[in-house]
């Protein structure tokens, strides 16, 4: 019964390590892009045969020309980055309290359980304690065809409703 024991609690050591190495994996920072537009436009580009001049290194811009039909605040939240160290602290601390519950092979499946469940309690309360709200705003413009263009930016500057703008390569410019 001695071995049995030893085996199970190797295991579960085994599992318990496991997974607080997958909890302290840092999660990758979002990328925040200014100006994106909502609903972008499609780039066409006709086929060609044979040049027989050298084409020029960069695309021409894409220009359209609109008005500002609105500008709306957006509160967006960034789920933070956990260090591990809430799922190391919590782990311990889940093992501990594990280890006061049963007795012989209950007490090491009580112990692994609780620094398991620890550790994922610990890793949720570090993300939530480190997350970020932040405010962008959504400015939307209407075309001069009549369509509707998106676009998420960090502050509007001084573009109005109403505004005449200019767009080009995903840009806005207030004319």
């Amino acid at each position: 019964m001695r071995t049995h024991s030893r085996i199970v609690s190797t295991v579960l050591t085994a599992a318990l390590l496991a997974a607080l190495a997958a909890c302290g994996a840092p999660a990758p920072a979002p990328q925040e892009q200014m100006a994106t537009p909502y609903y972008p436009a499609p780039a066409y580009q006709a086929p060609v045969a044979a040049p027989t001049y050298q084409a020029p290194a960069t695309a021409p811009a894409y220009v359209e020309y609109g008005r500002v039909a609105n500008i709306e605040m957006i509160r967006t939240t960034d789920p933070g980055r956990t260090s591990g160290a809430g799922a190391v602290i919590g782990g311990l601390a889940g093992a501990v309290i594990g280890h006061q519950i049963g007795g012989g092979l209950g007490k090491d499946l009580a112990t692994a359980a609780g620094a398991v469940g620890g550790a994922v309690v610990g890793n949720n309360v570090e993300r939530n304690n480190r997350t970020q709200e932040r405010d962008s705003y959504r400015v939307s413009i209407q075309v001069d065809n009549g369509a509707y263009r998106s676009f998420n930016v960090a502050s509007p500057g001084d573009l109005r409703i109403g505004d005449r703008v200019r767009l080009e390569n995903n840009q806005i410019f207030r004319m």
